[in-house]
C-alpha cells in the first residue's frame, strides 16, 4: 500500500481534532507535523516513506521542544502570592481539620493556579466537610474562613 499525501492530511486533522479531548497541546504537535508531511510528500510525491516517517518524527519532536522551551514556560510565571486578587473569595470544601496552630486542606471545585487542593491556615477551628472561603494568601498557603 502506498501511503499518499491525503492519509498524511487526515492523520493531521485526526490529531488536532483529538486535542479537545486531551488538552495538554502535545497532541497538537505531532497534528501540525503531520500536515507538513503532508504538504512535503503533495510537493515531492516520489518521497519514500523511511524519509516521510523520519520527518515526522524529527518535526515532531522539534515542534514538542519548542513548545516546553519557548512558549510554555511564560505561562507558569504566577505565584500564588502575585495572584492573590483572583483566590480571595474562592469557595471550596475542607477535607483536613483545620485549627489556629495546625494546617488543613482545602479543595476547589476547580483548580485554582493549577491545582484543586490547597493547605490551608484559620483562625478558627474548622471541621473536614464544612464549606469555607478563601480570605487571604500567605506565602503559598491560603487563610480561610467559614463561607
Amino acid at each position: 500500500m502506498t501511503i499518499e499525501w491525503w492519509h498524511w492530511a487526515v492523520l493531521g486533522f485526526a490529531l488536532i481534532v483529538a486535542e479537545l479531548a486531551v488538552p495538554a497541546f502535545v497532541l497538537l504537535w505531532f497534528g501540525v507535523a503531520s500536515l507538513i508531511v503532508a504538504g512535503v510528500l503533495w510537493l515531492l510525491p516520489a518521497t519514500p516513506l523511511t524519509a516521510q516517517i523520519l520527518l515526522l518524527v524529527v518535526l515532531s519532536g522539534a515542534l514538542i521542544a519548542l513548545w516546553f522551551r519557548v512558549v510554555k514556560p511564560g505561562m507558569h510565571k504566577t505565584r500564588l502570592g502575585q495572584a492573590d486578587a483572583g483566590v480571595v473569595g474562592q469557595v471550596g470544601v475542607l477535607i483536613a481539620d483545620v485549627a489556629p496552630f495546625t494546617r488543613g486542606s482545602v479543595r476547589f471545585q476547580r483548580p485554582i493556579l493549577g491545582s484543586d487542593v490547597w493547605e490551608c491556615l484559620s483562625d478558627e477551628e474548622i471541621r473536614s466537610g464544612e464549606r469555607v472561603k478563601v480570605l487571604s494568601v500567605e506565602g503559598s498557603l491560603v487563610k480561610i474562613g467559614r463561607a
